[in-house]
């Protein structure tokens, strides 16, 4: 079921957007008000980006005028992130507390010719996104070329991200790590040939767990409460053990990434077939399988039936799976797990799985996870599913 996840993200997904709002009490609002000339009759959505996933808060039919006003209740305690969006077509925005942004746009160049006002924040993030629109038809460029072949693409598409992550460190993150435009840098991505491709993966570029640190030092200083804030620290720590196992690699140590213990794991929250949210983290205490599946795949079946034998035979001494599902069409997918035993969730845009997987990662694709909620196994670690399984329980 070799499966590539470039499969998981359109092209739309990859602007990814943020709002950042500062804290006040429930009766403070924010306010977003302007004008989307030619896009008469579409609806324009204000979404919130929560962790759970994307929310519609608003929406408004446009007329001929296009003029738009949404007058939001703020968040407590900590930024909050948001996006207008008609279509695939987005506009970043950065909200510092309760003043009113007023953004004029033609919806034919909406995402990167609109002018903004009340807020110096929103500048910086309308400069990312348009370097990040650069970078992604630069990448496509070099894809496409058909005088580079072999690795040749890959390796230059490689040392464009280096290059940019350098210039949006320097002058973005590095620079003010609390700003809401620091944060949106480090979950910007491109995608290449469908693959979605993130700019800052501390999970697999050891170098950018810096930018995540510092970051997540300054969130966690301001905003210690926040679940984004703790979010941004488990990422920023979970770089560091893996890093720091690397390292011990490197030096020729074998380490036992079990007995690294500094952080947890990131969590996965997603609806279950009835709606529910499951977390990875309620099942501290058990030894879990994350694994991430496409049931559409032609050996779904045999895969399935693998973890049915496993599940049936561990499961009492405190083994778990929480598979993640992959496929677009919900009623398949509800066919299809209807009758399996353990926890079954749906990411049709991989937003939550982002951070365990990426394009160059195969689906089924699993991580094992201790007791103490930590992953102590990623796939190129598994040799054995069930006996690398049996050595946690």
């Amino acid at each position: 079921m070799k499966t590539i996840i470039k499969t998981l993200i359109s092209g739309a997904a990859m602007a990814v957007t943020v709002l950042f709002v500062a804290s006040c009490d429930n009766s403070s609002k924010f306010t977003i008000t302007g004008e989307i000339t030619q896009a008469k009759d579409s609806m324009l959505y204000l979404d919130h980006m929560a962790l759970e996933g994307v929310q519609i808060i608003d929406s408004i039919k446009l007329d001929e005028a296009g003029h738009f006003d949404f007058s939001v209740n703020a968040p407590t305690g900590a930024p909050d992130f948001y996006r207008l969006r008609i279509y695939d077509q987005i506009i970043n925005l950065a909200v510092d507390s309760t003043e009113t942004i007023t953004v004029k746009a033609d919806y034919k160049n909406m995402a990167e010719g609109y002018n903004i006002e009340g807020n110096d924040n929103c500048q910086k993030i309308k400069e990312l996104t348009i370097k990040q629109m650069d970078l992604q038809a630069r990448a496509q460029q070099v894809a496409n070329d058909p005088l580079l072949v072999g690795t040749a693409p890959a390796d230059s598409i490689f040392r464009m991200l280096n290059t940019y992550k350098a210039e949006v460190c320097r002058d973005y993150i590095y620079k003010d790590p609390l700003k809401a435009s620091s944060y949106f840098a480090l979950f910007q991505s491109i995608v290449v040939n469908n693959a979605y491709i993130m700019v800052f993966d501390p999970q697999r570029h050891l170098d950018d767990v810096k930018p995540f640190q510092a970051v997540a030092t300054s969130w966690k200083q301001f905003y210690p409460e926040s679940p984004r804030a703790q979010n941004l620290e488990t990422i920023a720590m979970e770089g560091l053990k893996t890093k720091k196992i690397v390292e011990q690699q490197n030096k020729g140590l074998e380490i036992d990434s079990s007995k690294v213990t500094e952080v947890t794991l990131v969590d996965v929250p997603l609806a279950d077939a009835t709606g529910h949210i499951r977390h990875l983290t309620e099942l501290k205490g058990k030894v879990v399988l994350l694994d991430f599946h496409l049931f559409s795949a032609d050996d779904s079946p045999a895969r399935i039936l693998l973890l049915r034998e496993i599940y049936n035979k561990y499961h009492d001494r405190g083994f778990e799976i929480y598979q993640v599902s992959l496929d677009q069409d919900d009623h398949f997918w509800k066919t299809q797990t209807d009758a399996l035993p353990w926890i079954n969730v749906r990411d049709t845009e991989g937003k939550q799985s982002l951070f365990y997987l990426n394009s160059s990662e195969s689906v089924p694709c699993s991580f094992i996870i201790s007791r103490d909620n930590e992953v102590v196994m990623a796939p190129g670690q598994i040799k054995n599913l069930e006996a690398d399984i049996a050595k946690f329980l």
